[in-house]
């Protein structure tokens, strides 16, 4: 049989996700796999819950990582919390913000949706009225709208939740680590994440945290969660103390990943990566400018990371980005729902904000133009 594995190139990673993978990292997955019940192995699954909070910016003891992708942690967030009748808003901009309501639906809540066009700005005082509609078991967001480039106001939407007595739920999947979470300021009670984003770490664990309210609502179930696997009452013995009980087998390989990703970005600093993906992208938007590519979300509502542009008019956008991929080894988005065909995404997360980076896509980009 033929091996496969020969055919891979290096691929320069700017779509939404994944990212750009330190070497270092590579370099941590080769490390001995250990057992998923070695004390060794627990000491540093303690270092990455230590990593997650200070990157969340949260003292919740129940921070941890999801064997699974950002999608198994949406699943873990909203299994856990969402028990079958419980009144849900959904806070709707863009595409992820539209799964929130699929997935709380499997689960029978009752749920109201606010929603707002694509690529337009959640409106606070909206939400201030709909919320005199409750109450509410969960308010639900999203931090980063992945589909738009959108940076959604979520210290605004916290702070009026908390005033209800709700538990507010944050997907921060494309903002951890590529932008200020600020869990606890920002008085979410639950956030789901992923690892191969902002944290520059493959695909297959997804970061999680749930505040000392949501923790008690997680324990005082009148139900069991509806899913085994993600039942944060059975990962919590799992994850803390100094005896540990059997879950499931874990990838150590997958945790030594993302235990090199957090040290990294605490090397270089959060400071100092927020600001470097600030100026990568200040740099790419002067590039397109002079490709006339304008963006789709003006820059004061834009994500530093994750920019949505719009694809010139007579362009076939599925052509370039085919051959951006084939010829010059470059990866990015394409528009997702009601934007398909219309946008192209380009990340600049993590690892891949680098200057060099820009100049490779541009002048590809220029030679498919």
């Amino acid at each position: 049989m033929a091996n496969l594995l020969k055919g891979i190139k290096p691929i320069l990673l700017m779509g939404p996700g994944p990212s750009m993978v330190y070497d270092e990292v590579y370099a941590a997955l080769a490390k001995p796999t250990l057992g998923h019940l070695d004390p060794y192995f627990f000491t540093i699954m303690d270092g990455v819950k230590d990593g997650l909070r200070a990157v969340m910016n949260t003292k919740n003891p129940v921070t941890f990582a999801v064997s699974g992708t950002g999608s198994a942690g949406m699943e873990s967030a909203f299994t856990n919390l969402v028990e079958p009748g419980d009144r849900v808003l959904i806070i709707v901009n863009g595409f992820f913000s539209k799964r929130m309501e699929d997935v709380a639906g499997r689960l029978g809540a009752k749920i109201d949706l606010l929603e707002f066009e694509w690529g337009a700005p959640i409106a606070p005082d909206k939400v201030a009225d709909q919320l005199q509609k409750g109450p509410y078991s969960i308010v639900a967001m999203v931090h980063a709208e992945t589909s738009t480039g959108m940076r959604n106001p979520v210290k605004e939407v916290g702070e009026l939740v908390a005033k209800t007595g709700a538990l507010f739920l944050a997907d921060c999947v494309t903002s951890l680590g590529a932008m200020p979470v600020d869990m606890d300021e920002r008085k979410i009670d639950a956030l789901y994440s992923c690892s191969q984003k902002g944290l520059s770490c493959p695909p297959g664990l997804a970061p999680v945290s749930f505040s000392p309210r949501a923790v008690k609502k997680i324990l005082a179930r009148k139900t069991k969660a509806p899913n085994w696997y993600l039942d944060v009452s059975l990962l919590i013995k799992y994850w803390e103390g100094e005896k540990r009980a059997y879950h499931h087998t874990m990838s150590s390989n997958l945790i030594y990943s993302m235990y090199e990703g957090l040290q990294m970005l605490m090397a270089e600093g959060l400071d100092k990566v927020f600001a470097r993906q600030i100026a990568i992208q200040k740099l790419l938007g002067e590039e397109l400018a002079k490709m006339g590519i304008s963006f789709l979300i003006p820059p004061e509502l834009r994500l530093p990371h994750l920019n949505v542009v719009n694809v010139p008019a007579g362009i076939d956008e599925a052509a370039v980005r085919s051959r951006l991929l084939n010829e010059f080894q470059i990866e990015i988005g394409g528009g997702l729902g009601a934007l398909a065909g219309k946008v192209w995404r380009i990340g600049l997360m993590g690892h891949t904000a680098r200057p060099e980076n820009v100049d490779r896509l541009v002048a590809a980009l220029k030679a498919c133009l």
